[in-house]
C-alpha cells in the first residue's frame, strides 16, 4: 500500500527515549492526511476508499501480476552451489535416504517428491504427500506458504529436465530458508512481561519493545481498516513512554531554561567570531528550537484532548441515567401486560378466531383431495412413460450391441473382448437385483481399459508438453537474436547517415578552404603592389622612426626609475599590512580558546546532568 499519510509519523516511532536524555529531544509532528493516488502494487489490489479494507502483503502472491525470479537459476555455477546447500541441508537434518551432489544434478520424479515431502514435515510435522494430482497441490502449498514466483503445472510432469530442474531447485532453497527462519522464531521468547504503572525494569529495551510493538499492531490494523491517522494511538504511546521512563517535567523545564541561556550565550559568540566551525552550533541550535516548539505543540495537545474526554464522559454518565429511567418503565410495563394475559378469558374474538381456524382446515382437507386424485393420475402417466422406456432402452441395447461389434468386443472371444463377456442379454430379462452385476460384468473391464488408455495418453502428453517447452524456448532464443539483429542493422544504418553527413562537411569545408586560399592569393598580390609602391615612403618613415626611438627611450628609463620607487614602497606597506593581520589571527585565536573553554563547562554540566539521572534510575531500580 502506498502511504496516504506524510512521514513525519517516522520520526516519532523512530524516536526512543534513553534514560540519559529524560524525554526532551522527540520530534513529534502530528501526522496529516494527505489526498494521494492509490496505486496497485503486486501484492494486489489497493483499498477502494477511505472506510475500504486494504488487503495485506502477507500470503497474496497469486495476483494477476506474477513476478519474475531475480535469481540466476540457468547459471550453473548458482545451480551447483544451490544443490550443494540442499545436500548440506538434507544431510544435516537426517534425510532417511541417500543423497549426493552428482543424484541431484536430475533427480526423478519420486525422489523429488520425497525430499519435498521431508522438508515440508519441518514446517508441519503432520503434514502427508496427497496421492492424487501432486502436481497441482506443490504449487498450490507454495503459494499458501508466500513463494513469490511462478511455478508451472507443466514442469511438474518432468523434474528432472534441464529446463524445469532449476526453478525446482528454487523452490526447495527458498523452503530451506523458510524452515530456517521458522526454526530461529521459534528458538526465541518472544513473550513480554506485563506493564503496570509503576517501575519496571529497562533491561535490554524489553518494555519499550512491547509497547512498540503494542502500539505498531494497533495503528497498522487501524490502518488495514482505513485509517489515516491515528491521534488516540499516538497519545497513549507517548502516555505510556513517559510513565516507562520517569519523566520529570519540572526536569524538563529546567534544561529548557538553561537551553535557552546556552543559545544566548552561543549567539554573543557568534557576534564575535563569524567563522565557519560554529556552523554546527547553529545547527544544534535549529534543531533543539525546532523540538521545543514540537514540545509545545503536543503539550497544548494533550491538554485539549483532555478536555475533550471529559466533556465525552459526562455525556455518557447523562445518556446512561436516562436509558436506566427508560428501562425501568418498560419493565413495569412488561408485568402489566403479563398481568392481563394470564386473567383473561374466552371472548367473542376468540370464538370468532376459532370457527375461521376451522374452516382454513377444511379447505386444506379440499385441497389434499385434489392432490391425491392428481398424484393417481401423475402416477398412470408414469407407468406410461415406463413402458416407453423400456422400448427406448431397447432400441440403446441394441445400439450397444452393434457399437459393441464395431469395437471388437463381442462376442467373448472378439479381438479386443480380451476375454470378457460385454453381451447384455434383453432387459426383460433382468431384475433389479441383476443390474449390480451388469455393471460388474461391463464396467470393470471397461474402467481397466480405459486406465490403461489414459496412461498411454498421460505418457504422450508428458512427451507432447517436454517438447512444446523445448519448442518455446527456442522461439524465445530466436525472437532474442532477431531483436539483437535488428538493433545492429539500425546501428549501421545510423553510422551510414553519419558518414554521409561527415563527408557532405567535409567536401563543404573543402570548398571553403578553397575560396580562402584563392581570396589570400589576392591578398598577397595586393599586398606585393602595396609594398612595392610604398617603399620609399617605409624608408622616409624609418627614419623619423628611428629619430622617435630614441625619445621613447630616454622616456622608458626614466618611467622605469620611476616604477622601482612605488614598488619599493608598496612591498613595504604590505610587510606592514602582514604584521597587522597576524596579530588580529592571534587575538582571534586567544577568542576561540575562551569559547572552548566555556564549551568544555557546558559538556561538565551535561555530564553531571547525566550521572543526576543514572543515579535517579539506580534508585528506583533498587526500590524495585
Amino acid at each position: 500500500m502506498p502511504m496516504r499519510v506524510t512521514d513525519g509519523r517516522m520520526s516519532m516511532v523512530n524516536a526512543t527515549p534513553q534514560s540519559n536524555n529524560v524525554f526532551g529531544k522527540l520530534n513529534i509532528p502530528k501526522p496529516q492526511s494527505s489526498t494521494s493516488e492509490r496505486r496497485t502494487s503486486f501484492f494486489g489490489k489497493a483499498g477502494t476508499g477511505a472506510g475500504g479494507q486494504r488487503n495485506s502483503m502477507f500470503g497474496t502472491y497469486g495476483g494477476a501480476e506474477k513476478m519474475k525470479d531475480p535469481r540466476p537459476l540457468h547459471d550453473k555455477s548458482f545451480v551447483q552451489q544451490c544443490i550443494k546447500q540442499l545436500c548440506e541441508f538434507l544431510g544435516d537434518n537426517g534425510f532417511p535416504a541417500t543423497v549426493t551432489v552428482k543424484s541431484l544434478q536430475s533427480p526423478s520424479t519420486k525422489e523429488f517428491l520425497k525430499i519435498f515431502e521431508f522438508i515440508y514435515s519441518l514446517l508441519d510435522p503432520t503434514f502427508q504427500m496427497p496421492t492424487t494430482k501432486v502436481e497441482e497441490e506443490i504449487p498450490r502449498m507454495l503459494r499458501d506458504l508466500g513463494y513469490p514466483f511462478p511455478l508451472s503445472k507443466s514442469s511438474m510432469y518432468s523434474i528432472g529436465a534441464p529446463h524445469t530442474w532449476p526453478q525446482a531447485l528454487g523452490a526447495l532453497i527458498w523452503l530451506i530458508d523458510t524452515v530456517r527462519s521458522f526454526n530461529s522464531m521459534k528458538s526465541q521468547d518472544m513473550l513480554f512481561g506485563d506493564f503496570s504503572d509503576g517501575v519496571t525494569e529497562l533491561e535490554d529495551g524489553m518494555e519499550y519493545n512491547k509497547l512498540f510493538l503494542e502500539y505498531c499492531s494497533k495503528t497498522y490494523n487501524k490502518f488495514m481498516q482505513g485509517a489515516d491517522t491515528f491521534e488516540d494511538e499516538d497519545t497513549d504511546y507517548f502516555c505510556n513512554l513517559k510513565r516507562l521512563y520517569n519523566v520529570d517535567e519540572a526536569l524538563l523545564e529546567s534544561q529548557v531554561e538553561k537551553h535557552r541561556l546556552l543559545m544566548s550565550q552561543v549567539e554573543r559568540l557568534e557576534k564575535e567570531s563569524h567563522t565557519d566551525r560554529l556552523m554546527g552550533q547553529r545547527t544544534e541550535k535549529l534543531k533543539l528550537q525546532a523540538d521545543l516548539q514540537n514540545l509545545q505543540e503536543y503539550r497544548s495537545r494533550m491538554e485539549s484532548y483532555q478536555n475533550n474526554l471529559e466533556t465525552k464522559a459526562t455525556a455518557l454518565s447523562e445518556e446512561l441515567e436516562a436509558a436506566n429511567l427508560q428501562l425501568e418503565s418498560l419493565k413495569r410495563e412488561q408485568a402489566r401486560l403479563q398481568h392481563i394475559l394470564e386473567n383473561q378469558k374466552f371472548s367473542p374474538a376468540d370464538i370468532e378466531r376459532i370457527n375461521r381456524e376451522r374452516n382454513e382446515l377444511q379447505q386444506n382437507v379440499n385441497t389434499l383431495n385434489r392432490s391425491l386424485e392428481e398424484a393417481q393420475q401423475l402416477a398412470w402417466n408414469e407407468e406410461i412413460t415406463v413402458g416407453k422406456t423400456m422400448e427406448r432402452t431397447e432400441v440403446k441395447l441394441a445400439e450397444y450391441h452393434k457399437l459393441a461389434r464395431i469395437l471388437k468386443l463381442i462376442p467373448q472371444s472378439a479381438e479386443n473382448a480380451c476375454g470378457h463377456d460385454f453381451e447384455i442379454k434383453s432387459v426383460s430379462d433382468y431384475g433389479p437385483i441383476t443390474a449390480t452385476q451388469i455393471r460388474t460384468q461391463i464396467q470393470n473391464p471397461l474402467k481397466n481399459m480405459l486406465v490403461d488408455v489414459e496412461e498411454d495418453f498421460s505418457n504422450q502428453t508428458n512427451k507432447k508438453l517436454t517438447l512444446e517447452e523445448t519448442v518455446e524456448q527456442i522461439k524465445s532464443n530466436i525472437s532474442e537474436k532477431l531483436n539483437d539483429i535488428n538493433q545492429l542493422k539500425e546501428q549501421m544504418r545510423r553510422l551510414d547517415e553519419q558518414i554521409q553527413r561527415d563527408v557532405q562537411e567535409m567536401a563543404l569545408e573543402e570548398q571553403k578552404w578553397a575560396a580562402d586560399v584563392d581570396s589570400a592569393e589576392s591578398h598577397k598580390k595586393l599586398l606585393e603592389k602595396k609594398v612595392m609602391d610604398g617603399y620609399e615612403v617605409a624608408e622616409e618613415q624609418l627614419k623619423a622612426a628611428q629619430q622617435q626611438y630614441h625619445l621613447v627611450l630616454q622616456e622608458t628609463k626614466e618611467e622605469s626609475r620611476m616604477v622601482a620607487n612605488n614598488l619599493t614602497n608598496v612591498i613595504s606597506a604590505a610587510v606592514n599590512h602582514l604584521g597587522i593581520v597576524e596579530k588580529h589571527c592571534n587575538d582571534q585565536v586567544k577568542k576561540m580558546d575562551k569559547m572552548n573553554e566555556i564549551i568544555r563547562e557546558d559538556q561538565a554540566d551535561l555530564q553531571l546532568l547525566k550521572e543526576m539521572v543514572e543515579n535517579f534510575v539506580g534508585r528506583a531500580n533498587g526500590f524495585q
